[in-house]
């Protein structure tokens, strides 16, 4: 499982159904991210994972 920070559990934890998302960056260029869910509590998880190429 992938590993993010959740903001309402204020820690780092399990991300469940990880999806890899395209976002638009500064310039134009694509940034690749995860969104899931937080097992612990359910609120959404986000996490910027770098350039895209």
């Amino acid at each position: 499982m992938t590993e993010a920070y959740c903001v309402k559990c204020k820690a780092k934890g399990e991300m469940k159904d990880p999806k890899e998302v395209e976002m638009n960056g500064k310039g134009g260029t694509k940034r690749s991210a995860m969104t899931g869910t937080c097992v612990k509590c359910g609120t959404k998880m986000f996490k910027i994972m770098g350039m895209k190429k």
